[in-house]
C-alpha cells in the first residue's frame, strides 16, 4: 500500500521537488482544508503556528495517523489529552530555531545595554547628544544564567561567551557543559537569581514550568537585572512580572512571548518604557523553512526504512 502523507499548503513549493516518487499526498491548509483524501494517511507534516482546531479536523479525518512532525519547537498546545490518547509518535523541530533566537537574545542585550531606542529616538529628531549623557553599559564579564540549557540555551550561551559574559545555566539533568561556568538542576537556580546580570527563560513549557518564574524569583533578581523570555509566555507569572517592570524589582525586559497571543491592544505592557516587545517572532528567518524541510524529509526516510526518528517528543514530559 502507498505511503499517503498529509502535508501543508504553505510548504508545497519547496517540497513538490523533493518528495519521494512512491508516496500519496494530501495537501492541507492552515484551516484544515484538504486537498484530497485523508482517511487512510500515516503521516502528517503541519505548517507554522497550527491551531487547535485544525489539529482536530486532521486527527478526526486521519484516524490511521501514525507520526506527526510539528516545525515547533514547543508542543504544549499539541498534546491535549485527545491528542495523548491517539498514542501517535509526535517529532519537533527542535535545533532548527536555535540560531536565529540566541542572535535575538544578544540583540535584546544590546538595546538595553547601548540605549539603542532612544538613540533611534534622538535620529528621527535629528538631534545630537553627548554620549556622556547616556547610560551605557558594558556586558564584557557581565553574568548570565539560562534557565533550560537545551539547544537553544547552548546556542545563547556560546554567542555570549564571544561577548566575554559569564554562563550559568539549569536543566533537568545537570552535568559539565560547553559556554557554561556551572549548570545545576532542580531549583537550584534559584540561588543564583542575586548574582545574575540577565535572566534568559529558554525552557518548554509543561505542567512543571508552568508558572515557573514565579514573584518569588522576580523578587530575587537584582534591580540592575534584565530578563529575557523566548520561551512560552506562560513560564512566567506576567501580573508579577508587570509588578516587578513598573515598580523597580528589575531594569527591565525583553519579552518575544505572551499568555495571550497576539497581545492584546490594551495589556499595560505595551506602554512600558523598560520593555522591548516583539511579536513571538524571534525564530524566524527564511533559512528556518530549508532547516524545516530539511528535518521533515530526512525523517521521511527514516519512517520508511524503520530507523529511529530525529526529536521525538518525550509526551509524559512535554518535550
Amino acid at each position: 500500500m502507498t505511503l499517503k502523507l498529509i502535508l501543508p499548503t504553505e510548504f508545497s513549493a519547496e517540497l513538490k521537488p523533493q518528495l519521494p516518487t512512491d508516496v500519496d499526498v494530501v495537501w492541507a491548509d492552515t484551516e484544515g482544508n484538504f486537498e484530497g483524501d485523508p482517511q487512510d494517511a500515516e503521516v502528517y507534516f503541519n505548517w507554522y503556528y497550527l491551531k487547535q482546531s485544525t489539529l482536530q479536523k486532521v486527527l478526526t479525518a486521519a484516524p490511521d495517523l501514525r507520526w506527526h512532525q510539528t516545525p515547533s519547537a514547543g508542543v504544549n498546545h499539541i498534546l491535549t489529552p485527545d491528542y495523548l490518547k491517539r498514542k501517535i509518535v509526535l517529532t519537533n523541530g527542535a535545533g532548527t530555531f536555535t540560531v536565529p533566537i540566541a542572535e535575538f537574545v544578544m540583540a535584546y542585550i544590546l538595546t538595553h545595554t547601548k540605549c539603542l531606542p532612544q538613540l533611534y529616538t534622538l535620529q528621527t529628531q535629528r538631534h545630537w547628544q553627548r554620549s556622556i549623557d547616556f547610560p551605557f553599559q558594558e556586558i564584557d564579564g557581565a553574568s548570565m544564567l539560562i534557565i533550560g540549557a537545551g539547544n537553544i540555551g547552548q546556542a545563547i550561551a556560546q554567542r555570549a561567551n564571544a561577548f566575554g559574559m559569564r554562563v550559568w545555566g539549569s536543566r533537568r539533568h545537570p552535568q559539565s557543559m560547553s559556554g557554561f561556568e556551572k549548570v545545576v538542576g532542580g531549583d537550584e537556580w534559584r540561588s543564583l537569581l542575586p548574582e545574575a546580570d540577565y535572566v534568559v527563560l529558554a525552557t518548554p513549557l509543561t505542567p512543571e514550568t508552568r508558572g515557573l518564574f514565579d514573584e518569588s524569583a522576580l523578587r530575587s533578581m537584582r534591580s540592575t537585572a534584565y530578563l529575557i523570555n523566548i520561551a512560552r509566555g506562560a513560564v512566567v507569572d506576567e501580573s508579577a512580572l508587570l509588578q516587578a517592570l513598573q515598580n523597580g524589582w528589575i531594569a527591565g525586559a525583553g519579552l518575544d512571548t505572551f499568555e495571550t497571543e497576539p497581545l492584546p491592544a490594551d495589556s499595560p505592557f505595551w506602554t512600558l518604557p523598560n520593555v522591548f516587545i516583539t511579536p513571538h517572532c524571534s525564530g524566524m528567518t527564511p533559512r528556518i523553512t530549508e532547516r524545516t524541510i530539511a528535518l521533515f524529509l530526512d525523517n521521511l526516510d527514516r519512517y520508511r526504512s524503520g530507523q529511529p526518528l530525529w526529536n521525538v517528543v518525550n509526551q509524559t514530559l512535554g518535550y
